[in-house]
């Protein structure tokens, strides 16, 4: 129990704030030696995964109810701009699930998407989401796509390429989360789906409080990420980036690991 609470608090976190949920659990897993049982399972990560989708629409519920009544212009784009990822998953999705889910890819990861962070932040940023065109929202989508790499972060580079769009901070980061909405519920449907057909372990206690730690750490993590960037850059995301890669690097150092091996 205590297990899934931590793991829960880890996804919530992570998979809002810049710094990559992927890449976070997986090295939790490791460095932990929690990789097995059920809070490694397939079950246990419909619940991680439906947790944060829960925080997605406790948060944003007035943007949601927002767009569903008045603004089909952005639903519209936000469903063209989910097309590439949702491709990437389904062309990609086991090469992304296995090869790249190395520490050294993961490390570089970090390290590259973090320097594109700071380099976002040296454009000029005066545009709101009402002037998003379908060109930047293609864009944007393109970049949700390169974050199924574990390390990239699906939030810091969608802000990211909003920033670079001209999009303001807090814009770029709004309209990052309500991109996410469907990535994020098409994979809980996905991996729900195959849990169906193969349930294996179950055990409601425990995925149960996954979900509560992984939707409560997401509320507080989305709460705090709209307010933050309203007056401070990504800067300290990225410093955080570059001292797990740092970490990364030296614990593969003193495993043995050759580069190669990535």
């Amino acid at each position: 129990m205590l297990k899934a609470a931590v793991m829960g608090i880890i996804q919530g976190l992570t998979e809002f704030l810049p710094v990559s949920s992927t890449a976070h659990l997986v090295l939790v897993r490791w460095f932990s030696g929690w990789e097995n049982g059920l809070i490694n399972s397939l079950a246990f990560d419909v619940a991680l995964h439906a947790g944060t989708l829960l925080s997605l629409i406790i948060c944003l519920r007035k943007d949601i109810a927002g767009i569903l009544k008045n603004d089909r212009r952005l639903l519209l784009f936000i469903t063209a701009g989910t097309l590439p990822a949702a491709a990437a998953g389904v062309f990609w999705g086991d090469v992304i699930e296995g090869a790249l889910r190395s520490p050294a890819i993961i490390a570089a990861a970090l390290v590259v998407f973090g320097f594109l962070m700071i380099v976002a932040e040296g454009f000029q940023k005066t545009r709101g989401m009402d002037s998003l065109r379908l060109g930047d929202v293609m864009i944007i989508g393109l970049a949700q796509a390169v974050a199924l790499v574990p390390g990239v972060s699906r939030s810091g580079i969608t802000i990211s390429a909003a920033l670079m769009l001209g999009l303001k901070r807090e814009a770029s980061a709004r309209f990052a989360f309500l991109l996410s909405i469907p990535v994020i519920g098409g994979a809980t449907l996905y991996e729900a789906g195959k849990l169906a057909s193969d349930p294996g372990g179950y055990e409601a206690g425990i995925f149960l409080t996954g979900l509560a730690a992984s939707a409560l750490s997401g509320i507080a993590a989305i709460k705090f990420l709209l307010s933050y960037l309203r007056n401070h850059p990504l800067h300290s995301f990225a410093y955080y980036r570059f001292v797990l890669a740092f970490i990364i690097a030296g614990w593969l150092w003193s495993n043995g690991w050759v580069w190669s091996n990535a």
